[in-house]
């Protein structure tokens, strides 16, 4: 009866038509005003990739088998956490109107704003599955495994999602937050399995699969998509701790300074 209730009541406040809405014009305000558009959210990865690909592999020489796949498919999930919550810091400052004169809530701004990320992830998981499977010759192909990608995705979102409004609430005292913020992206991009092989990530940061969120997500990403078996569900465990235990932090600060923003920003 509750269920029933309660998606009555989705379908009547129009709740997900109006989120799909917004994210779709963010995604598209995004990229207006750059010549080559929409393309640009697929061509930059691409490029982020030559470039890594070029000081990895080519000038240190990794010896990582299916190397610009292993980076690919590390790099778009660094990159929609790192987008996700660099681009909402500001949110309730920017987005002020919205919140103020409509109906909207502050969540909705917020997970509408990650579901526009969410359509530039796609795109990208679509041309890595392309490059993966039509042109890496080390391919494993297709596997039912495949499908846990989702799951695996759903944990990078709850993620980003509750670091989000931690630092967007953290923002209304401290602007310097982004400046914190974008040093703590580098440390993330550096003590995550994006550009060594796991075997001396694991000898060099013990333990650090399960204290770092983002690299066992990484992980867990290539597993499923690149070797053909199922996630590491010890590993999965921690990283939905983790999401789940920032997310509740990031509500009760949303409704406890969030509520404040308005005047205070």
């Amino acid at each position: 009866m509750l269920l029933q209730d309660s998606v009555t009541w989705f379908k009547k406040n129009n709740k997900l038509e109006r989120l799909w809405l917004l994210a779709k014009i963010e995604f598209k305000l995004r990229y207006y005003e750059n010549r080559l558009g929409l393309f640009w959210a697929l061509l930059k990865p691409i490029l982020d990739i030559c470039i890594y690909y070029l000081v990895f592999q080519i000038i240190l020489k990794q010896d990582i088998p299916a190397f610009a796949s292993y980076l690919f498919i590390g790099l778009i999930f660094y990159n929609f956490f790192i987008e996700s919550t660099s681009g909402t810091i500001s949110l309730l400052h920017t987005k002020k109107y919205l919140y103020e004169y409509s109906n909207m809530n502050k969540l909705e701004i917020y997970i509408s704003t990650l579901m526009s990320n969410v359509i530039g992830f796609s795109f990208n998981l679509i041309m890595f599955m392309l490059f993966y499977n039509l042109i890496e010759p080390e391919s494993m192909g297709l596997s039912f495994y495949n499908f846990w990608i989702i799951p695996v995705f759903v944990n990078i979102f709850i993620l980003a999602l509750g670091v989000s409004l931690i630092l967007s609430n953290i923002f209304i005292y401290a602007k310097d937050i982004t400046q914190i913020w974008q040093v703590i992206a580098t440390l993330l991009l550096f003590t995550s399995p994006i550009f060594y092989k796991l075997t001396s990530f694991k000898q060099a940061l013990p333990t650090f699969d399960h204290l770092n969120p983002i690299a066992g997500i990484i992980i867990n990403a290539r597993r499923v998509m690149m070797q053909g078996v199922s996630p590491d569900f010890s590993l999965m465990l921690f990283d939905y701790g983790y999401a789940c235990s920032f997310l509740i932090i990031g509500l009760i600060l949303l409704n406890k300074i969030g509520s404040k923003a308005a005047e205070k920003l």
